[in-house]
């Protein structure tokens, strides 16, 4: 480093910041803050850049910070020569004042440069801009950081000010802030923001740091005199690394799995995947340096389903609930502690008496909802509006009742048809209940546990649990043909009602996630490959709104095909497949039910790698567009009317291998089908080199046509071989 060039570090120090924003806090206002300096000639293009951020502070490192920025050469076109000097080559007032703006005088005209600008000549003056001084950079580039900062609320509070200066002075930020820390290596750099001074110093932890203030000698010395002197981690990935480890080698200690914790990874790999979870990082964000301890419930609550004790702890608590071997709840669970008192048991006494009530509450809801069967709710559903033009939630209820019957016949039969409707009758019970009042993130995992206490069939039960699979990409598929069949019904009338009413996602904006309701319906009739075709499905709901003010079919229909397209061919291009595969099969017009789309590319992939691939879609490109062009296309091909040799190769071709591959297509054996196809290569390419289609004779045009129509027709069945074509 040469003499003016040194590391920076750059603090605000302001009161508890929003957990759940803090991540993007600290990276943004180092992001930006470094490419400002970048951007002024302050630090290399390449300098490494580290963010910190704790609950009370957001800072940055930047590797190479210069004192001053390089004065730069900087050539100004000012005008046209024929604009800016008269016949006489002096200058004229519009010259003279375009200088007087950049600050030159006319002694400056002299020096001006005559450069061809297109086609006419140009004036330009050339002068040197003095770098920025670290100085006017930062704060350029703190003022900035600041600005561009994504709060998700702005604070308005008032400056403390000298007692001699009248009024108040009001700063917006996302916290009130208390300090300001800016050092070019051991120097204080002189800026300013939020009415704070930049120092030296900032705080530690807010009961634990051994002096106050901190006082930091070196920008390089930041983290680690934070962590001696102020008991603060001040990286919010270390502090977050620090504290899972903690976790994992509490839970190991008592026998236990942390909950958040993924099974069946291995330790390198549970870490990795636990840094990157909600509760993790929303804890990072609330204390400053982490400290892990181990707390106890009543067993008695164990009764509750787990579901309900793990939200309560991990939502309202901010716990770490604890496994046993089986996999089940266990009555421990792990707290992390701001402070680390020498004699825990206060802690751990205060947070056992605090969890007690949140438990006490879910037991109390899940006793009292048990004692009113889902049955005897169902009439409650027909007070609960669920969307203005679409009636309340009893009536969704009846459609999703007729929908999920029609289904279930489809695919099952009359048994499978009933134990579905009376799943759909039940499903959206537990929305009454008290438990799902208090937690909603509950809906239809009570609706199975007051089922199967009301005794009802196993397959019913499990359908009204999983009836809202898969909720997010990855999420697992209902349990069972009833459960698959509700699923299906309830979100195609959210689909079908939500685009019949003209209520379409736009954007980013989709309150009623019909875009994830598209990829449910999708994965389900692929991934369980369902024998029904999806707009028979869509029939199917589109029935169900008897009485409801829908657009015509047809025209709900055309909306619903590219949406529902769209989310297909994402999620196959997202699991791997080429994008010119999985058009080409979406481009043929035979798919009766998205079940064959994984066959249908398989095929298409084999056919892609034979060498004869390329020739052949090439040729089918062609032959579409012949066949565009032309209305005779139509009609049996005559073998009398066959006069050139390679035309008549290629019928004698199609005539022997044409059968063949309907057979393999009618079998389903589409990989084979489309092999049995490579074998026209040669033919097709004799054709267009010995056969002019296009002839003057019409009769010969007509059944050159026709030859190509049937051709076009074989070859197209599986997929559209044209779009594979370059």
């Amino acid at each position: 480093m040469s003499m003016n060039t040194h590391n920076l570090l750059v603090e605000l120090f302001v009161e508890e910041l929003p957990p759940k924003a803090l991540k993007k806090l600290g990276l943004a206002f180092a992001t930006v803050l470094a490419d400002s300096l970048k951007a002024q000639g302050l630090a290399a293009a390449d300098a490494a850049v580290t963010d910190y951020a704790s609950p009370r502070r957001l800072a940055v490192h930047v590797a190479g910070a210069r004192a001053q920025a390089t004065d730069k050469a900087v050539s100004q076109k000012l005008m046209p020569v024929a604009v800016g000097l008269d016949a006489s080559g002096q200058a004229t007032p519009a010259l003279l004042k375009k200088l007087q703006a950049l600050g030159a005088g006319p002694e400056a005209i002299a020096g001006l440069q005559k450069r061809m600008d297109g086609k006419a000549e140009a004036l330009y003056f050339d002068s040197t801009v003095r770098g920025a001084s670290l100085a006017e950079g930062l704060q350029k580039a703190l003022l900035d950081a600041i600005t561009k900062l994504p709060i998700p609320k702005v604070m308005s509070y008032q400056l403390e000010r000298d007692c001699e200066l009248p009024g108040w002075s009001t700063v917006s930020f996302v916290r009130p802030a208390h300090g300001l820390l800016a050092l070019h290596g051991s120097a204080v750099v002189p800026v300013q923001a939020l009415g704070l001074q930049a120092g030296n110093s900032t705080q530690g932890h807010r009961f634990e740091a051994a002096v106050s203030p901190v006082v930091i000698a070196h920008a390089d010395d930041y983290a680690a005199t934070l962590a001696r002197d102020g008991a603060v981690i001040a990286s919010f990935d270390e502090r977050s690394r620090a504290m899972v480890q903690a976790l994992r080698s509490a839970a190991k200690r008592l026998g236990r799995r942390l909950e958040v914790e993924p099974a069946l990874l291995t330790d390198a790999q549970a870490e990795e995947a636990l840094l990157q979870n909600a509760l993790v990082q929303e804890v990072t964000a609330l204390v400053e340096r982490p400290t892990v301890m181990a707390c106890n419930f009543d067993e008695v609550f164990l009764q509750v389903p787990q579901e309900c004790l793990i939200l309560t702890m991990k939502a309202n608590q901010k716990y770490f609930p604890l496994l046993d071997a089986d996999g089940k709840l266990s009555n421990q669970f792990l707290i992390v502690s701001n402070i680390n008192p020498q004699d825990p048991r206060f802690v751990i006494g205060g947070n056992e008496r605090v969890v007690r009530p949140r438990l006490a509450d879910a037991k109390f809801f899940f006793d009292q909802d048990r004692k009113r069967s889902l049955e005897s709710r169902v009439e409650g559903l027909s007070k609960v509006v669920y969307h203005n033009q679409l009636g309340t939630q009893g009536e969704r209820m009846e459609r999703v009742c007729k929908i999920a019957s029609a289904i279930g016949l489809q695919l099952g039969g009359f048994a499978l048809a009933e134990k579905a409707k009376l799943a759909a009758r039940l499903a959206k019970t537990d929305l009454l209940t008290d438990m799902v009042g208090e937690f909603p993130e509950l809906q239809g995992i009570m609706g199975g546990y007051y089922a199967r206490h009301d005794g009802l069939f196993a397959e019913v039960a499990d359908a009204i649990e999983d009836h809202y699979k898969p909720r997010f990409a990855g999420d697992s598929l209902p349990r069972s043909d009833v459960g698959l069949v509700v699923a299906l019904a309830d979100k195609l009338e959210t689909l079908v009602g939500m685009f019949g009413i003209g209520n379409l996602p736009t954007g980013d904006k989709d309150p009623f996630a019909l875009r994830r309701q598209a990829l449910g319906v999708i994965r389900m009739v692929m991934d369980k490959s369902l024998r029904v075709g999806v707009y028979q499905l869509i029939r199917f709901a589109y029935d169900a709104f008897e009485g409801v003010a829908l657009e015509p079919y047809e025209a709900l229909k055309e909306k619903l095909r590219p949406f529902f397209q769209e989310r297909v061919v994402g999620l196959l291009e997202a699991e791997g497949n080429p994008s010119d595969i999985v058009i080409a099969v979406f481009s043929s017009p035979t798919i009766e039910s998205w079940s064959e789309i994984p066959q249908r590319l398989s095929a298409v992939a084999a056919f892609k790698a034979l060498p004869e691939s390329a020739a052949l879609a090439a040729a089918n490109k062609r032959i579409g567009n012949i066949l565009k062009k032309s209305d005779a296309a139509q009609g049996q091909v005559n073998a009398a009317l066959l006069h050139e040799a390679a035309e008549q190769a290629l019928f004698a071709a199609m005539q022997s291998i044409v059968p063949q591959a309907d057979a393999l297509y009618g079998a389903k054996d589409y990989t084979a089908s489309l092999q049995a196809l490579a074998a026209l290569r040669a033919p097709v390419d004799a054709f267009f080199d010995g056969v002019m289609v296009n002839a003057d004779d019409p009769a010969l045009k007509a059944n050159r046509l026709a030859l190509l129509q049937q051709l076009h027709s074989a070859m197209n069945r599986v997929a559209d071989l044209s779009k594979l074509a370059a």
